[in-house]
């Protein structure tokens, strides 16, 4: 089985542009809600519940918003800037829920980058089709410079 790390490659903070973008596209399962509930503990039934669920403004189950979030720092910790990067901080904001079977693609993209402390900004985005359900603004502080063996 080859490793999901074997295409990863990393950017170093000399060659981040503001405008660099990278995506990924996951889709939401009932295994991941159990795996994220089991993790965090969060087992709010609105997650976890479907009678329960029905009975909100949401009609039915939603993904963890936290879940969500964490595809950013996938992409974050995969991508853009990728292995090495340090996630510092996200402030977040939430449009429309994700269901379990909602394809999430989510973008991060160069926002600014302060050679000086090592950090950079990154606007983020997850939308389902059309809508955009989540916008976030990550720091992310970042390699100088690639390692011999990312060449």
């Amino acid at each position: 089985m080859e490793s999901p790390m074997s295409d990863v490659r990393s950017i170093a903070l000399d060659e981040m542009e503001i405008g660099l973008s990278a995506e990924a596209v996951r889709t939401v399962t009932e295994e991941d809600l159990e795996m994220f509930a089991k993790v965090s503990g969060d087992y709010n039934p609105v997650h976890m519940d479907e009678e329960y669920a029905r009975a909100t403004p949401f009609r039915g189950r939603i993904a963890h918003g936290a879940l969500v979030a964490s595809y950013i720092s996938g992409v974050l910790g995969n991508q853009l800037p990728g292995p090495g990067a340090i996630f510092l901080g996200l402030n977040m904001r939430f449009f429309h829920p994700t269901r379990i079977g909602d394809e999430v693609r989510t973008r991060v993209e160069v926002k600014s980058v302060d050679l000086k402390s090592r950090k950079a900004v990154m606007d983020c985005t997850c939308h389902v089709g059309d809508k955009l359900t989540m916008q976030a603004e990550a720091e992310v502080m970042v390699r100088k410079r690639r390692r011999k063996a990312d060449d």
